[in-house]
């Protein structure tokens, strides 16, 4: 008797951490809690498989979608063309990230991309970044206060525009949306596979997606923080939900 598909597979991409001596790859509860919510079943992905690129592959076989965490870390400036070193980086993120966006780009795979997965993807496809945003006097603020409880670094700070007829704008009623952000890099070339999505008062973009895929949407804002009340985020999630079950179901018809 076969399986009977109820909820698509979401891969979720971790970070490497040290616990206690012990190396440790975690994702935050509140991205596969989302998920969940939104009507996904979330899968962690191990940063060993890009020492097994045929694991990679049966892992990927069986997944409906593809999602790019936030991180603490940044990603390391020699992928986008830059030099010197980057004190919060997760080299083996960023090469398995890159790997799972060049997997899921080829086969269509839904992709959501979530603060530093909005970076993930707009390296990926030959795009660079601001290192230090707070260095440039031409934009607003971008990160939080770490002094304050997390309800207040998680709340809207600044409004977002969004692009007319791009996948933002099938997604939300509204042309504008108040968000949190909580980074200290962001975009600073996107790249030419890549349609800017919505851009911050100051003109940074804010969120993108990639030309001529179904559903690769990446956001740098958090909407995985209490999706039930922070504005935007449920018909974010849903978006990638729905485009998962698209895509299980044209796997079923090949």
């Amino acid at each position: 008797m076969g399986i009977i598909f109820d909820k698509p597979l979401i891969g979720v991409v971790m970070c490497q951490k040290d616990t206690g001596g012990h190396p440790t790859q975690t994702v935050h509860n509140k991205y596969c809690d989302a998920l969940v919510q939104a009507g996904g079943v979330p899968l962690a992905l191990p940063h060993s498989l890009i020492n097994a690129p045929h694991l990679l592959e049966n892992a990927m076989a069986v997944l409906d979608g593809l999602l790019l965490t936030g991180s603490p870390s940044n990603i390391e400036p020699w992928h986008y063309g830059e030099a010197g070193e980057e004190p919060h980086a997760d080299p083996g993120r960023d090469r398995l990230a890159f790997q799972l966006i060049t997997w899921a780009t080829s086969h269509k795979m839904p992709m959501f991309g979530i603060c530093r997965g909005l970076q993930e993807l707009v390296v990926a496809n030959g795009g660079s970044l601001w290192r230090d945003l707070s260095a440039r006097p031409d934009v607003q603020r971008h990160h939080e206060d770490e002094t304050r409880p997390l309800a207040e670094q998680y709340a809207p700070v600044h409004q977002v525009t969004v692009e007319p007829y791009g996948m933002l704008a099938t997604l939300f009623a509204d042309s504008t949306l108040e968000v949190n952000s909580l980074h200290h890099q962001g975009i600073r070339e996107p790249g030419p596979q890549l349609r800017i999505e919505a851009r911050a008062a100051d003109g940074l973009v804010e969120a993108v997606s990639l030309r001529h895929h179904p559903f690769a949407l990446a956001v740098q804002w958090h909407p995985e923080w209490q999706p039930e009340t922070t504005p935007g985020s449920q018909a974010l999630f849903s978006g990638f939900i729905q485009a998962a079950i698209r895509y299980h179901r044209g796997k079923d018809d090949e």
